[in-house]
């Protein structure tokens, strides 16, 4: 049974500041829970049905963790889905480290994505598209936030994310690495020309575009044409499309 304290601890890690000061977060909902303890991920704790236990014994056996049976209710009301009647895992967070791209890998730069949901389908598309990792700008949305996780679809557990200053970031690139800045004004990601090496693609928001202070680094500019009358694209959408543009050209 699901406890009072246990439940405010579950509603206090929805706040960005509890996760900071703990370093756990949420992890809700059958599949995600299940893939969470299928992988290697560090786990805290486990709420879950009789039903969720029974589906997946052994997967919960062999993590040898807490696990508290409860309700779909008591599971409803202490975290952030809208209903959830299989699981609760609380998870620790992954160690911060900063990772050089391995040759011809392809890594997602993000420029002040705030939108929760827009950073966990760029981590589903990442993951899709055999994106190596994703680096974000401080003032990007925490990966931790229980709508990116969710949004993910647990994405978040294959594609590492790291956060820090984009410029240090492109600092550290070994020399003469291709940066694609997606930009209104770009080249036609249509007209660009095969290759084998890899590189970094740069996405900014959709309401300030990339950092004017980033220009400089951009070693190309590409844009999506458009065929219509809409100003702009959602950044989720537009990833997509470039990188799937990216991928058939770099293979």
């Amino acid at each position: 049974m699901l406890s009072k304290n246990q439940a405010k601890n579950i509603r206090a890690l929805q706040r960005k500041k509890t996760r900071r000061e703990t370093g756990l977060f949420l992890v809700e909902g059958e599949k995600i829970v299940a893939e969470l303890l299928a992988s290697t991920w560090n786990i805290h704790s486990l709420y879950a049905t009789t039903t969720f236990l029974a589906a997946h014994q052994a997967l919960v056996l062999a993590r040898n963790i807490p696990v508290v049976e409860c309700s779909a209710k008591a599971l409803t009301a202490a975290g952030s889905l809208v209903t959830n009647n299989a699981a609760i895992a609380v998870a620790h967070q992954a160690a911060t480290t900063h990772q050089t791209p391995s040759a011809n890998a392809w890594t997602l730069a993000l420029d002040d994505i705030n939108d929760p949901g827009n950073l966990g389908s760029l981590l589903r598309i990442a993951d899709w598209y055999g994106i190596e990792q994703l680096v974000c700008s401080p003032t990007t949305v925490d990966l931790y936030n229980p709508k990116v996780i969710n949004a993910s679809k647990g994405s978040f557990l294959r594609v590492p994310v790291q956060q820090l200053p984009l410029s240090e970031y492109f600092q550290h690139l070994p020399s003469g690495s291709n940066i694609y800045g997606a930009y209104l004004d770009g080249q036609s990601i249509h007209q660009l020309a095969p290759s084998n090496s890899g590189g970094v693609i740069l996405l900014g928001s959709e309401a300030h575009g990339i950092n004017a202070a980033l220009s400089d680094y951009v070693t190309h500019k590409i844009t999506i044409p458009a065929f219509g009358a809409a100003e702009s694209l959602n950044v989720a959408v537009a990833a997509a499309i470039i990188c799937d543009n990216i991928k058939r050209l770099h293979p």
